[in-house]
């Protein structure tokens, strides 16, 4: 049988750092200042909005995201009142990003089709460009990756005809990255080397990280090794070199995922130490409680479950306190699987429907499918095999509606199995 799925929270920079280039940080304006000159009141109203906008960017560049919701709203509400459509637009593209960022997708989608309804009856070509790609972001996070593919394809077509190479190399970085999850790598890395031309070409150092990191990602799955290492080791030095903390936090964190998967475990302690130690200094939450889920993994892989648990418990802490339900709902499932190991079943069924509420919750299809097949997993293990083919078959299901082929492959093992087992 294949070995029980852990899901680790391992973030390849893609989605987090190249999405979070709509929130500018400097020369923010929206409207006529002429027309604001005539109305001292709106003005003043406006300045307001402005202000609170930067304070919810930093806010959401410093992982707290329920702060920057509460900002955000604010100046949706600001801008509302006082009748400016873009920036209501930015206000609910933003909003939708907290979001997504918080896992609770659906309440993301929402606000993100309302910023780009206003972008588009507004005409705004470039901003209408960044919101579809957001919302091809929560899709390429729900594991819908055809759904995810269509918006980001639109958001490319129109990133080309207006000439915004920047946002043209994000896209194709994240096209690339859909294909990494679909385990098409040949096509993944068309898209992450156009990307990275795109990106070396303009002389864009962090996003030229972002996707060097991405690239380290396809190698790491392809099973090359060495290759990922180098990819991640240029990724590493660009972030040092221009003073990418964020960056560098994320290098190291993958860094120790490719040490993980070679059974390195003091190598990929090493680098989830120093990527924790950047992300708690400048105050990363949800990167911090990535990196705690990821040590507990590699403890969980030594067979060192009381040391696995009280990092996954830490992880989930910081997990339910910021909001984060999509790793809330990885960390559960990871903790139920300490328990399964330990032979505690009755306790790991638990921490897995637990997981699967969140899961279906947010409509994580990929979550969903993997701690199905754990729960089948368990049944398996208590020999109530009707209950366990229960289970497979509805995340078989699943794996195959999100063309999920690693998943599926195991699932059906998993099946193959327990026929076997019934003498079937």
């Amino acid at each position: 049988m294949y070995p029980h799925l852990h899901r680790l929270s391992v973030i390849t920079a893609t989605l987090l750092i190249s999405l979070s280039c709509p929130l500018q940080v400097v020369g923010i304006t929206w409207g006529s200042n002429a027309a604001l000159a005539q109305a001292p009141t709106r003005e003043q109203r406006n300045d307001e909005a402005l202000r609170l906008y930067q304070v919810g960017i930093k806010q959401f560049q410093q992982s707290q995201f329920r702060e920057a919701l509460e900002t955000f709203q604010s100046v949706l509400v600001i801008v509302r009142a006082i009748g400016e459509r873009q920036g209501e637009g930015r206000a609910l593209n933003n909003i939708g990003e907290v979001y997504r960022n918080l896992g609770q997708y659906p309440k993301a989608l929402v606000y993100l089709q309302q910023a780009l309804a206003i972008r588009q009856k507004i005409g705004d070509k470039e901003q209408e460009g960044t919101t579809l790609n957001n919302i091809g972001a929560v899709y390429h996070n729900l594991g819908q990756y055809p759904k995810a593919l269509e918006y980001y394809q639109q958001a490319l077509a129109m990133r080309q005809k207006i000439g915004d190479k920047a946002q043209e190399g994000t896209t194709l970085n994240n096209i690339g990255e859909v294909y990494r999850n679909l385990g098409q790598y040949p096509k993944a890395l068309v898209y992450l080397q156009q990307a990275l031309a795109m990106r070396q070409k303009i002389g864009d150092k962090a996003q030229e990280g972002t996707t060097l990191n991405n690239l380290g990602a396809v190698y790491r799955n392809l099973g090359q090794y060495p290759k990922a290492l180098e990819y991640l080791q240029q990724a590493l030095a660009i972030a040092k070199a221009i003073g990418d903390k964020a960056g560098e936090g994320t290098t190291l964190n993958n860094l120790g995922e490719v040490y993980l998967n070679l059974g390195q475990y003091p190598k990929a302690l090493e680098y989830y130490q120093q990527a924790l130690a950047i992300r708690q200094k400048i105050g990363d939450k949800g990167g911090e409680g990535t990196t705690l889920n990821n040590l507990g993994a590699v403890y969980h892989n030594l067979g060192q479950y009381p040391k696995a648990l009280e990092y996954y418990q830490q992880a989930l802490a910081i997990r339910q306190k910021i909001g984060d339900k999509a790793g809330e709902g990885i960390t559960l499932s990871n903790i139920g699987s300490v328990n399964y190991n330990l032979g505690q079943y009755p306790k790991a069924l638990e921490y897995y429907r637990q997981a699967l509420a969140i899961a279906k919750a947010i409509g994580d299809k990929a979550g969903e499918g993997t701690t199905l097949n754990n729960i089948g997993y368990v049944y398996d293990s208590l020999e109530q095999y009707p209950k366990a083919l229960e289970y497979y078959r509805q995340a078989l299901t699943i794996a195959q509606a999100i063309g999920n082929k690693a998943g599926e492959g195991t699932t059906l093992n998993n099946i193959r199995e327990v026929n076997r087992r019934l003498g079937k």
